[in-house]
């Protein structure tokens, strides 16, 4: 369990930069993006076979949970960013 978080923390910038190319490049709509996330994740856990010696199911849920954190991170710090221009 202890590698599935490590492996997590670890993809998660990845997956963050890549949610964020595909919002500035594909219209999606806002209620979709935690899915696409979810997805990319997934298949960047998926195709990191030749970095890691973890089974596929592991490198899965490292992914999703990966891409889930990323999603999550990045809506709070926007929020907070958002919260901190309102109120000075």
């Amino acid at each position: 369990m202890e590698t599935v978080l490590i492996f997590a923390s670890v993809l998660s910038p990845i997956i963050l930069a890549l949610v964020e190319l595909v919002k500035k490049t594909v219209k999606v709509p806002k209620n979709l993006i935690p899915l696409v996330s979810l997805l990319i994740g997934l298949l960047i856990g998926a195709a990191a076979y030749p970095f890691t010696d973890l089974e596929l199911v592991l490198r899965l849920w490292s992914g999703g949970l990966a891409g889930l954190t990323a999603t999550g991170l990045f809506e709070i710090g926007k929020n907070r960013n958002t919260r901190k221009k309102k109120n000075p």
